[in-house]
């Protein structure tokens, strides 16, 4: 299914593009869900199954773990903490691209600036950019830090644009791909259309607000040029 971007509701066209990389770009669920669960199993927490452990990936990891009952802060953050080095050492590298993410990213090289803004901790994104060999795509990589308390989308998209055009690169009009309600919400905060990636870990209710549904990464470039 693919629903197109109204282009009448955006003045002109987009100026760059922003994409969530766990779940659009990425097929990271094995490795989240894995350290997830390790993470959990070192704290002394309840193992969610398979289907809401599936959930935890996109959205920032510690509200996912203040979620789960039983769960104070202490020990939220503790199995974050957890999270972080067991993903760092075996989790990123469970991560590998979704099939027609680098023909997508091929396409569109050269038409408009690519950047990521992502939940996942920054240089863990920029570490799995590497490894997958997509980071020569973008202008920027941006993600989480706990340095300047940025883990809500919404500041993540923020920074990724401050960043950009500090650059020089026009950010009047982007539009934001990504698959999960964060990466809708995050966006809609700075007035920013989401293109849905039907592909990833979203839910049926996840995508009803975005402004287009991308079936397979394919889509992708139709839609934001409106062909």
């Amino acid at each position: 299914m693919i629903r197109p971007l109204l282009h009448d509701s955006v003045e002109g066209e987009f100026t760059c593009i922003l994409f969530d990389m766990d779940g659009t770009l990425v097929d990271s669920a094995e490795g989240v869900t894995g350290s997830a669960a390790a993470a959990l199993e070192a704290v002394g927490a309840e193992v969610p199954g398979p289907a809401e452990l599936l959930s935890f990936v996109g959205p920032p990891m510690l509200e996912s773990f203040r979620s789960l009952p039983g769960m104070d802060e202490v020990r939220a953050q503790l199995a974050l903490k957890h999270y972080r080095s067991i993903y760092a050492q075996q989790g990123a590298g469970q991560s590998r691209l979704f099939d027609g993410v680098v023909e997508l990213l091929q396409q569109l090289q050269g038409s408009l600036p690519m950047a990521v803004a992502t939940s996942k901790i920054e240089d863990q994104a920029l570490r799995v950019a590497v490894l997958l060999g997509i980071d020569r795509h973008f202008v920027d990589i941006c993600g989480a830090s706990d340095a300047v308390d940025r883990s809500r989308k919404k500041d993540v998209i923020q920074e990724s644009l401050r960043r950009l055009q500090s650059k020089g690169i026009d950010v009047a009009r982007p539009v934001m791909v990504g698959d999960r309600m964060y990466d809708v919400e995050g966006a809609a905060a700075f007035g920013i259309p989401t293109v849905f990636a039907q592909w990833g870990y979203g839910s049926q209710e996840e995508r009803s607000s975005a402004a287009a549904i991308a079936a397979q990464p394919n889509d992708v470039a139709s839609i934001v040029f409106g062909q």
